[in-house]
């Protein structure tokens, strides 16, 4: 059997620093950001590094919502330490299903929650993704992994699943769907989901198993129909 070595790089060689890229790109990270928290290690914080992975829109994003603020206690509440005097990192937890029209401020309340933990000081390892990209990563192609990208996706301790059935229904999105929040329902892991579709609309949309799931695992949270991008105040 052969065998490949690869040449030791220390920190900030020129390969390293490639992957570093392209990693950050990869998750939507801008490198800028990240290198001012290097260049003056004395700001960083952990609130720094959340925004550094922020969509810019949503680094100032701030969760009000009684029944957002209420299920951020609780997912920080449930933390738990790995070890002996280390942080207190999210495992398990209650879900958010966000539901209501188009613009009403669901994105903006879950990425204001994410925030929100950080801020109460637990330790959060996340991913967000729109479920049009999700699909979009978990489809079959060549070179591809779905089924690995599918089990990073599922064990991630928190997920937020943006604009749930706005992609096209067909039976592979009904069959992944379901596999995702199987996972996550059976490990209780936190999960944020944000629709534009009525309860009943979203059953048909996902099949009753995957509704059946959303109904146990979420506090489903209704939010007032008016599309806050259209109607924001003078300045």
């Amino acid at each position: 059997m052969r065998t490949r070595t690869r040449e030791p790089q220390t920190l900030g060689s020129e390969g390293t620093l490639d992957r570093m890229a392209r990693i950050l790109a990869a998750r939507n990270i801008d490198p800028a950001a990240v290198a001012e928290l290097i260049d003056d290690p004395e700001s960083f914080s952990p609130l720094d590094a959340l925004s550094a992975g922020l969509p810019p829109r949503y680094r100032g994003a701030v969760a009000d919502h009684p029944q957002v603020l209420a299920w951020a206690h609780d997912v920080a509440e449930a933390a738990v330490a790995p070890s002996r005097g280390a942080r207190r990192q999210v495992t398990t937890g209650p879900s958010l299903l966000m539901a209501g029209v188009v613009g009403a401020g669901k994105t903006h309340q879950a990425y204001g929650a994410v925030r929100r933990l950080v801020q109460s000081g637990v330790g959060v390892r996340w991913r967000a993704t729109t479920a049009a990209d999700l699909y979009a990563d978990l489809r079959p192609r060549p070179g591809g992994d779905s089924e690995r990208e599918l089990a990073a996706v599922s064990r991630c301790p928190l997920l937020i699943i943006d604009d749930l059935g706005a992609a096209k229904a067909s039976e592979w999105v009904e069959e992944v769907t379901y596999r995702l929040i199987n996972r996550r329902y059976n490990h209780m892991l936190p999960t944020l989901i944000t629709t534009n579709l009525a309860i009943k609309d979203l059953r048909a949309y996902l099949g009753d198993r995957v509704a059946s799931r959303l109904a146990q695992m979420t506090t489903r949270v209704e939010f007032e129909p008016a599309d806050r991008r259209r109607h924001r105040p003078a300045a």
